[in-house]
């Protein structure tokens, strides 16, 4: 059926064309000839195929288009005609001689815009007389395009202080008044549309009704052309007359169409200054318009032109124009019962951006927005409306981007009430966006305050939101933990209590983040407050015995206790590392019991946590290394962890681990810039193990595969003697580095060796070096001389 009725009106547009260019042919043979009479009959007969009620507007466009072509070409003969001597009166009368009125009123309206030129009448009149007799046509789909037509050809007679020809004090009023009556018309007809034909084509109609809008709208964008209509004609006189219509139409799609062109084709300083009165016609409109749109269309264009220039500013203070926006925005919900929450949000979002824009320096103003926005909220709980979140995302991002700095937005009240309406995944986003929001802006927040502000606006990365334990992506999951990790380097003071108590906030915070969490959080925390406590170095006790002070050692209490809650998650590893930071701190603070308490918690992990082999080889040489820097601790406290970690070295699983932790542990006998730390006997001591170890591992190897493995323990260790021997330990002679080269140089001629190219170039390296040292010549070359290489 469909199909069918597109392929009989496609025939009917065929035949209209071909009617059309048949008369026009004969036009314009008879235009050549220059018989008037025949130019009437044939154009009268062409403009008969404009008389069809069966084409659809789309369709009926095209023959109307071919048609105003030709309708071009009559009134360029007409002018002509009247540059002959021909009296256009008389053409006037003689084309109102055509049989059918829509022919008749196509050519009077031709005939007219050359009358208007030829001055011989005053052009309202005719203006007046061609509008007023475009009444005789009341099809709409007809009507509209015949006064589309007189539109068109009247537009440039038009001027911009009224009509070109006449130079009276109400030659604007009269154009005003010509536009403002065709429009009139037009929308009657346009809105009359909907009622025509059976109700199963409404949809049908709206859709074509929509096609013909803008027929409709030229009339406002020609009264916004006309320069002699200023403000005040437009307050008094065009502005409450297209209102009037819009309001008195009832027509959902004529009126939201028509206010936003309102918006659209009018000046911003003319919307400005009659604010009052076109946001008075908001809440009379039908409550299915889509005024959320008209106004968030006008308060964009408002905080553009307010952009645009400072000096404009003070126009918008005048009119109080950010009250009169939010009391109709306050009214037209109030009258749209029925309206959806994206569309108050997406009203209250525009607010906020003018609001932003106009007013930057006015908190309470934005603060207030916020406020109506919560007010709003509160009925509905959190929201499950995708658009609806998203508009308020936008809400919520606006300050963030017109200020650059959160801690602007921290002082709105009503900011994390909004944020309570978002459900959990959209409130985690806007967490990231206020945090990068911060790292973007290089932004630091300096008070308690301000920190509770912030962790309460980013809940939803700190801890699961209700109680409920989310599926997360995990990659997902690690990038906004480290956002938070990033946020706490962030926070920032000069002053060490005020500092102190931040850290103590934040604690509370991420303490409530759960195992998954805390491996992401604590670690900013532990460093943050080990910065702070370098602030502090040398301030262990406060000279005026205030308890409430903060020292390093109150610092480290505190850290002791957040490491600790770590090995519960587990993450042993993690706390181990941080434990042996807070004593190298220590260590820095000269505090001794504090230091040694931090490692004796370190060797507690090491002992019951860390069980696998690798994670104990790391943790181990990170002790070793941790403990070789340690300064502070007297020879009984470091006797006894230097003897705990050279026994836990013994006793790793494999051999090469334990040969490599051995010989680490000789550092710790050996301090360069400290001489009561350099035992040149426990260090060959401990070299001297590391060989036997190392040996051990070469008869295991060749017990299990029949050869004895490489040889890289060995040069290792030789590069360990090499060490200590140009450190200038007396344990370490130039007899045991020859020695130990014949026994590297035997082992890898022996036959049982595994062939390893990389310990191959290792040693000739190790080799090359001591040949360098050798050709230095001075003391050190002294001393290598005896060793042949």
């Amino acid at each position: 059926m469909i199909a069918n009725g597109v392929e009989d009106e496609e025939k009917w547009l065929a035949a209209g064309i071909a009617g059309l260019q048949q008369n026009a042919f004969y036009m314009h043979r008879a235009l050549d000839s220059n018989n008037i009479r025949d130019v009437l009959k044939y154009s009268a007969q062409m403009l008969s195929e404009l008389r069809t009620s069966k084409l659809s507007p789309h369709k009926y466009y095209e023959l109307y288009m071919r048609s105003f072509d030709e309708l071009r070409k009559l009134e360029m003969f007409f002018k002509e005609e009247t540059r002959r001597g021909c009296s256009i009166i008389d053409l006037y009368e003689l084309v109102q001689h055509a049989g059918n009125i829509l022919p008749r009123l196509y050519l009077l309206c031709t005939v007219g815009s050359v009358y208007i030129k030829s001055n011989e009448a005053p052009a309202k009149d005719v203006l007046k007389d061609l509008v007023e007799m475009c009444r005789g046509i009341q099809n709409p789909v007809r009507g509209l395009f015949l006064r589309s037509y007189l539109s068109q050809v009247s537009r440039d007679k038009l001027l911009d202080l009224g009509f070109e020809y006449e130079r009276d004090a109400d030659t604007v009023m009269d154009a005003v008044e010509f536009i403002l009556q065709n429009f009139t018309e037009m929308n009657k007809l346009w809105v009359r549309m909907q009622h025509q034909g059976p109700a199963r084509e409404k949809e049908k109609r709206e859709k074509e009704r929509s096609e013909l809008r803008d027929l409709v709208g030229k009339n406002l964008h020609v009264l916004s052309q006309i320069e002699g209509v200023d403000l005040d004609m437009y307050k008094d006189t065009v502005l409450p007359r297209v209102l009037e219509q819009v309001v008195n139409c009832k027509d959902e799609l004529a009126q939201f169409y028509l206010m936003d062109c309102v918006i659209q084709v009018f000046p911003d300083e003319y919307h400005l200054q009659t604010l009052e009165v076109l946001l008075g016609a908001c809440p009379q409109l039908q409550p299915s318009v889509d005024i959320k749109t008209v106004l968030s269309r006008l308060m964009e264009r408002l905080s553009n032109y307010a952009a645009s220039s400072p000096e404009v500013l003070p126009e918008f203070l005048q009119v109080e124009a950010f009250s009169k926006l939010n009391n109709a925005i306050g009214k037209v919900i109030e009258a749209q019962i029925d309206m959806p929450i994206f569309g108050a949000v997406t009203l209250y979002s525009s607010l906020l951006t003018f609001t932003l824009h106009v007013h930057p320096d006015r908190l309470d103003y934005a603060d207030q927005v916020l406020g109506a926005c919560v007010k709003r909220l509160s009925s509905k709980g959190k929201l499950d409306d995708s658009r609806a979140t998203k508009q308020l995302v936008a809400l919520l991002s606006a300050p963030l981007e017109k200020y650059n700095d959160v801690v602007t937005a921290l002082k709105l009240s009503n900011y994390p009430q909004v944020m309570k309406y978002l459900d959990s995944e959209t409130n985690k986003v806007m967490a990231s966006v206020i945090i990068q929001s911060i790292m973007k802006n290089n932004t630091y927040i300096s008070t308690v305050d301000k920190v509770e502000a912030l962790f309460e606006l980013i809940t939803g990365l700190i801890k699961d939101l209700d109680g409920m334990l989310e599926e997360v992506d995990e990659d997902d999951f690690k990038e906004e933990q480290n956002s938070v990790a990033r946020l706490i380097q962030m926070l920032d003071n000069d002053d060490p209590e005020e500092m102190y108590k931040i850290m103590c906030t934040v604690r509370k915070w991420i303490m409530t983040g759960g195992p998954r969490r805390l491996p992401f959080t604590v670690p900013p925390l532990v460093f943050s407050s080990l910065k702070l406590v370098r602030t502090l170095q040398g301030q262990d006790e406060n000279p005026f015995g205030d308890e409430s002070s903060t020292t390093p050692k109150k610092i480290f209490q505190l850290l002791n206790q957040t490491i600790e809650v770590l090995s519960t998650v587990p993450a042993p590893e993690l706390a181990l590392r941080l434990y042996l930071q807070c004593a190298e701190a220590a260590n820095d603070s000269d505090l001794e019991p504090v230091a040694y308490e931090f490692f004796t918690q370190a060797y507690i992990l090491y002992e019951e946590e860390v069980s696998d082999s690798k994670a104990q080889v790391t943790a181990l040489h990170l002790i070793i290394g941790t403990l070789q820097r340690m300064h502070v601790f007297g020879v009984e406290n470091r006797d006894t962890l230097t003897h705990k970690a050279t026994g836990y070295s013994a006793k790793l699983l494999k051999k090469p681990d334990q040969c490599r932790a051995v010989y680490g542990c000789a550092h710790l006998f050996w301090v360069d810039d400290q001489d009561n730390m350099k035992d040149g006997e426990r260090v060959l001591i401990c070299l001297k193990r590391a060989l036997r170890i190392a040996n051990a591992a070469q008869q295991m190897s060749n017990a299990a595969r029949g050869s004895t493995g490489s040889a890289t323990l060995f040069v290792e260790i030789l590069n360990k003697y090499l060490y200590f021997f140009e450190r200038g330990n007396p344990q370490i002679n130039a007899a045991a580095i020859q020695s130990l080269i014949e026994l590297i140089t035997t082992e890898m001629q022996s036959n049982s060796s595994t062939p390893d190219p990389a310990a191959d170039a290792f040693f000739a390296s190790t080799v090359r070096y001591i040949q360098f040292q050798k050709q230095k010549g001075g003391a050190i070359g002294e001393r290598y001389e005896p060793i042949k290489a």
